[in-house]
């Protein structure tokens, strides 16, 4: 199997070092990128081949993978218009729906969308995946395989599905930094020194998160064993409720669903 990749920036290079490891041959994988420095470090890095531009060469694969930003991807796809046959073409790009890229391929529907979040660049990512009706059981297998390099994958059953994914688990890493933020600085104001703050706070965020996949239990379970009556546990929970935290999150996630709906009509118009 050959793949290609549209663009060869952190999220294209992270899946190119997790094909690696799993013992893709570099020379199945080519990399189209129009920065000279991006290429000779992907070259020097992985030994892929690189070309500045969609060349042939790049064209002659069964897999190409949309790594650019959505906001170039209809620019990007141009120089593709005609020149694809039954290529399995699998975006990373967020929020871009799969309409809009068959369109600006000239009618390609042989498509997955998914979309990674940032922990896949230490091979630790969730995506979520979406196939067109007309992508075969090979093809989603293909899919998965790739994406499956960089962390665990799920399958959606609708498109729309997407943008909550996108909400959950592809901002995710941004609420759960968030709060490793505030309990840091929290930390500091009880007096502990900025290192031992940070390692306070980060640590407890990997056990914690480490527990709740290795556990059968509901995280629901797992709070309430460490919470326990009239202790200091209780104490913090019982504000964070009175300050309406869990309604909060529910409202943040609810608008960057909202957002990333938004986002999809705007960057899909003609």
């Amino acid at each position: 199997m050959k793949i290609t990749f549209l663009g060869g920036g952190n999220m294209a290079t992270a899946l190119i070092g997790g094909l690696k490891k799993q013992g893709f041959s570099a020379a199945g994988i080519q990399v189209v990128e129009p920065i000279d420095e991006a290429r000779e470090r992907l070259t020097d890095t992985y030994g892929v081949r690189c070309s500045a531009t969609a060349d042939v060469a790049a064209l002659n694969c069964e897999v190409l993978v949309l790594s650019v930003k959505p906001q170039i991807m209809r620019e990007a796809l141009a120089p593709m218009v005609g020149h694809l046959s039954g290529q399995l073409v699998i975006s990373i790009a967020a929020g871009l729906r799969l309409t809009d890229i068959g369109r600006w391929l000239g009618g390609h529907h042989r498509l997955v969308r998914t979309m990674p979040n940032t922990p896949a660049l230490i091979g630790a990512g969730v995506t979520g995946l979406y196939a067109d009706p007309s992508v075969d059981r090979e093809g989603r297998e293909i899919a998965e395989k790739i994406l499956g390099a960089v962390g665990t994958t799920l399958w959606l059953d609708e498109e729309a599905q997407m943008d909550a994914v996108t909400a959950v688990s592809g901002s995710g890493p941004a609420y759960v930094f968030y709060f490793i933020e505030a309990l840091e600085n929290a930390a500091k104001a009880l007096g502990f020194a900025d290192a031992a703050a940070r390692k306070l706070a980060v640590e407890t965020f990997v056990g914690a998160a480490r527990l709740a996949e290795a556990s059968p239990d509901p995280v629901s379970v797992l709070r309430e064993r460490v919470t326990s009556k009239g202790g200091t546990t209780e104490a913090a929970l019982k504000s964070f409720d009175a300050d309406g935290i869990a309604g909060l999150v529910l409202r943040g996630v609810m608008a960057a669903d909202a957002r990333g709906r938004e986002l999809g009509d705007i960057m899909g118009k003609d």
